[in-house]
């Protein structure tokens, strides 16, 4: 690593041009070939992907569900004004560049889509198929055209997959306002305006080249859309962190005396061998997705390593090469001054870190059930987790989409939002015949609202039923209605027949798609912790540090589960923030959560617990080890962590809902690992547990390969300070 230092220093300008070829290379790649990235989160070899197969190619071409919906307060949608004015509209709208056709619940094929009080009718939208999604600006054409027929008397709204495109994000307005956040408290805790602004500099610049390459991947493998935002979110996050220690350790080398370029190999030497290994761990929990099988997750998995792996890059590299370019101005004013009259003085900590670290000495059992209790509390909300679809219904209030939810769901009950299909394939006459019957014995079956007649495909070999619930897509009741159909009513209904009949649908795909992650769920996780223990085994040749380290992330994850079902599925303040109505959570969400926040958790851990570790083996002493490394990482750690949970929380900006939970999630986990488990539970727990926590069998310390996160001290010159003065070398 000093090397690796070294030569990016004396060849800072090559380094730095490098990385904005690096940056606009890959941009202008990724400009010319365009975005592929994938919205299906389907499970091949489920029940329902089963059914949307056979749908997608019996009835080709058919299942869009856009929509345009009118409501009346007062008249009906028959009246002769409505009928007239809505009819224009609808054949204006069919006019329209990329409109394929519009069914009008006036003509002869819309029974049924006037509701029956006649206050709502709808028309079911679809656009041209060009091979993929269809021209936000024409979707935009379509919802200005649409809404412009509304009254003082009628509501108009749209809904639907495509006029979902025209309600995305506010932009880069999250990332903007992240990094403005970042770049206050940098100020405050450096003083200096260049120092503050390299952190920030050097994660754009890994962001900015992750980001592309994720563009690029896309065209190579299956990558989720929402997994540009998230490796944004992360790189932001982890990037601006690690420059942060860096930058910390470079400035506390320049003020103990040493040249601008011994601080910085120093710095990276140190401090920038712990932001590679905190940068794997975050790496290995993240692949650890791999493992799920998933395709779109695999794609998730990949990018956000990529971007982690790209700001650790730039961290060790660029930033060195921008330290060696501002020199002496990474220190403030008034230290180069102090610097200058009295030289080089010791650090010794003082202030609140210190009389905190003290604190927790003096009562590590109160303090510790204290915060024990406050992780425990947060984490009930756990218990009622419920996974399952986010639709449209969850966006805020204002949107057309959710106000065209909403109506339809007035009008036509709240099952009409998401009907389950029910396919089959028919192989024989008998076959055509018994699925012909189902939907008689279909209507009096609990739960359900309305059943559609039977339709064949032309050539007679697949048949479809459509099933309106009685409740909502994201209800548990339509849950059960699905598990119902499959297990009992269905094969009841079929029995002696060879029909084979699939259920299919919004709910049974995010309920076939939350069994798979649930079912693979405890082998993911112990995957993960097992992997991180195995790395904080060999760092820190320890038995008891491995263990705290994951039962402190399992803690993190379960309290920041418990917000985002509060806030997200129990409604706590969602609307007020304008995250839309409650609802489910993803079935994705629990997976990459775990393992971007087993990953970050180790990141505070490694920089927490290096320095304690190094000042044990100085001196053997627990009470000691705890109360140093406490004091001098507590205030650049909290000081990371505010700015983590800036940028996090300013995702919430985004307009897009699992978005905003990850950012929430993160943010939570974030701030109670940096605020309750590394500065208080953690080391109340060391010390109450003394010596035990650096304990390891002999024959176990034999075998184990020696990984070290500090460079050996032999590598390292002894700083130039007082005599006297008790400087560590290696702290953050």
């Amino acid at each position: 690593m000093t090397s690796l230092a070294r030569w990016c220093l004396r060849r800072r300008l090559v380094v730095i041009v490098l990385w904005l070829v690096a940056l606009l290379g890959t941009g202008a790649a990724a400009t010319l070939t365009g975005s592929a990235y994938s919205n299906d989160y389907g499970v091949p070899g489920t029940e329902s992907a089963r059914a949307t197969a056979l749908l997608q190619k019996a009835f080709p071409g058919e299942g869009g569900d856009d929509t345009i919906v009118w409501h009346t307060d007062s008249g009906t949608v028959r009246a002769p004004g409505v009928e007239q004015r809505m009819s224009a509209v609808l054949r204006e709208v069919a006019a329209l560049p990329g409109v394929a056709g519009v069914v009008d619940p006036y003509g002869s094929d819309g029974a049924g889509r006037i509701s029956q009080d006649g206050h709502t009718a709808y028309a079911s939208l679809s656009f041209a198929d060009k091979g993929g999604d269809p021209d936000k600006a024409e979707v935009q054409r379509v919802v200005d055209t649409a809404r412009a027929a509304a009254t003082d008397h009628m509501q108009v709204a749209l809904g639907g997959s495509s006029i979902s495109t025209t309600e995305g994000s506010s932009g880069h307005l999250s990332e903007i306002i992240g990094v403005l956040v970042a770049a206050v408290v940098l100020l405050v805790v450096f003083g200096s305006l260049a120092a503050s602004l390299l952190p920030i500099a050097t994660a754009l610049v890994g962001v900015g080249t992750a980001a592309m390459g994720t563009v690029l991947l896309g065209h190579v493998m299956t990558v989720a859309d929402f997994a540009p935002m998230l490796g944004t979110l992360i790189g932001l996050g982890v990037g601006i962190d690690y420059a942060l220690f860096i930058v910390t350790r470079h400035r506390k080398g320049l003020r103990a005396g040493l040249s601008v370029q011994e601080a910085a190999e120093r710095a990276v030497a140190t401090t920038g061998r712990a932001v590679v290994f905190a940068g794997g761990t975050v790496c290995v929990a993240l692949l650890g997705m791999l493992i799920l099988r998933l395709s779109f997750l695999n794609g998730v998995a990949l990018a956000a390593s990529l971007t982690v792996v790209l700001t650790v890059a730039a961290s060790i590299t660029l930033l060195p090469a921008l330290l060696g370019l501002i020199g002496h101005r990474a220190l403030s004013r008034r230290e180069r001054r102090s610097l200058a009259e009295r030289g080089p003085r010791p650090e010794v900590p003082t202030g609140l870190a210190a009389r905190w670290s003290a604190f927790v000495e003096r009562h590590p059992k109160l303090l510790g059930g204290l915060a024990a209790a406050v992780m425990l509390i947060l984490a009930l909300p756990v218990f009622s987790l419920h996974l399952g679809t986010s639709d449209q219904g969850n966006n805020p209030a204002t949107s057309t989409t959710r106000q065209a939810y909403d109506m339809l769901g007035k009008g036509f009950g709240p099952g009409v939002n998401g009907p389950l299909t029910l396919v089959a394939p028919l192989d024989s006459a008998a076959d055509r015949l018994a699925f012909n019957r189902l939907p008689d014995a279909l209507r009096h079956t609990e739960g359900i609202a309305s059943v559609s007649p039977s339709t064949l495909n032309h050539s007679g070999d697949t048949g479809v039923i459509t099933v309106v619930p009685t409740t909502s897509p994201q209800s548990r009741a339509t849950s059960d209605l699905v598990d119902r159909l499959r297990t009992t009513v269905l094969p009841r209904a079929t029995e002696g027949t060879g029909a084979d009949v699939q259920v299919g649908g919004i709910t049974a795909s995010y309920d076939d798609f939350a069994g798979i992650i649930l079912g693979k769920l405890p082998l993911f996780i112990g995957t993960v912790v097992g992997l991180g223990c195995l790395l904080l085994l060999l760092a820190f040749r320890s038995i008891g540090i491995p263990l705290k380290a994951a039962l402190m992330n399992i803690a993190a994850v379960a309290s920041s589960f418990g917000l985002i079902v509060a806030v997200f599925q129990w409604g706590w303040g969602s609307e007020t923030l304008g995250l839309g109505a409650a609802g489910p959570i993803e079935p994705f969400l629990p997976v990459v959560m775990v393992s971007v926040l087993f990953g970050l958790s180790m990141d505070y851990q490694v920089f927490l617990v290096s320095r304690m570790y190094e000042e044990w083996r100085a001196t053997r002493d627990n009470c000691r080890a705890v109360r140093v490394g406490l004091a001098e990482t507590s205030r650049v750690i909290n000081s990371a962590a505010v700015i983590m949970i800036a940028v996090f929380l300013a995702f919430v900006l985004s307009g897009d809902r699992v978005i905003a939970m990850f950012g929430i999630g993160l943010a939570a986990a974030v701030a109670l690992d940096a605020f309750v488990l590394r500065t208080l539970l953690v080391p109340a727990l060391m010390h109450m547990l003394g010596g035990a926590n650096w304990w390891l069998p002999g024959w176990l310390d034999r075998i184990l390969p020696r990984v070290s996160i500090e460079a050996p001290e032999a590598v390292l010159a002894p700083l130039p300070i007082p005599v006297g003065a008790q400087f560590s070398p290696s702290g953050v």
